[in-house]
């Protein structure tokens, strides 16, 4: 009997489009299916006697080696993770793996590990992409205001948390309104699609910007002082000046679209008071107003300290 459960092991095995592996107790790989040629551009010879860990990437190893603790808990028989498999190419592969611990009936002891791993790398791209459009913009594909909200409280922590320094620029459209009356919503959707990429052209890749709402943009520069996040604003602002799109109703801006922008810069200091990030929203919206005051078309800069975290 057991002959013949080897063979119907050895046949679903070899016909499988998922990768079937057996390994020792020290998962080192006994037995290596055939699909591994397909999925991962290895032979099963050119891993057999090799550690399972040898083709797990790196940085999703400790996830592999949390589902094998989980899996030596009595009464848990199995686990599954989604992680990376390295290819004989040096690339990786997403891959779905499922892990059974087999142990002696009467000792207990652990013998070996039976391993399904499938190809699911068209299904996390999908999900990647499905994730990444959840949090753009459907009209600019900047950042929307969820990624924001999330980008803004995680940044805000880590300010706190390494006692450094977070600025946010809070940029306005000037009389955007009549804009609108005057050229129409459709002229009005292209001209905010045009200051977004000028925007995001402006800035560096590590900043965050967002469509916070209507015609303003937020944008997120962790670990930067007041000084050099009035100089992005200044750069933001010169570079959708220099867009030389026309706007009749704007004769702060000679005609052409303008923007306003307040920045606010939050400092983790030890006897701060300011502890949510919504009052780095408030200073920056505040120092937005003072810019428009001011005669628009120009940067307003504004300081507040917060409490590190003990």
């Amino acid at each position: 009997m057991a002959n013949e459960d080897e063979i119907n092991f050895q046949f679903l095995a070899e016909n499988s489009v998922d990768i079937i592996c057996r390994a020792n107790a020290d998962r080192v790989l006994t037995y290596v299916s055939p699909a591994s040629l397909t999925l991962l551009g290895w032979k099963p010879e050119e891993m057999m006697g090799r550690l399972v860990d040898d083709f797990v990437y790196a940085e999703d190893f400790p996830l592999v080696a949390a589902a094998v603790l989980r899996t030596a808990v009595p009464g848990v028989l199995s686990d599954s993770l989604t992680m990376r498999m390295l290819k004989k190419d040096g690339s990786f592969a997403w891959v779905e793996g499922n892990a059974r611990m087999i142990r002696d009936s009467v000792t207990g002891v652990v013998q070996e590990y039976v391993v399904l791993v499938r190809d699911v790398t068209q299904r996390k791209l999908l999900e990647d992409k499905l994730a990444a459009l959840a949090m753009t913009d459907g009209l600019t594909g900047i950042a929307n205001r969820r990624c924001f909200d999330e980008a803004l409280e995680r940044e805000w922590r880590r300010t706190l948390r390494e006692g450094s320094q977070i600025s946010l620029l809070l940029l306005d459209i000037d009389r955007f309104k009549s804009f609108n009356d005057h050229y129409g919503h459709q002229v009005g959707d292209d001209c905010l699609r045009t200051v977004a990429a000028a925007v995001t052209g402006a800035v560096r890749s590590t900043d965050i910007a967002a469509r916070y709402g209507g015609e303003e943009i937020a944008i997120i520069l962790p670990n930067i002082d007041m000084e050099a996040a009035a100089e992005v604003a200044e750069k933001v602002r010169a570079a959708v000046e220099g867009l030389r799109f026309s706007h009749d109703g704007n004769p702060e801006g000679g005609g052409y679209i303008t923007v306003s922008i307040g920045v606010a810069t939050a400092l983790a200091r030890i006897g701060g008071t300011i502890r949510m990030p919504e009052s780095l929203l408030l200073a920056a919206d505040n120092a937005l107003y003072k810019a428009k005051h001011e005669g628009r078309n120009r940067v307003a800069t504004t300081l507040i300290v917060a409490p590190t975290e003990s």
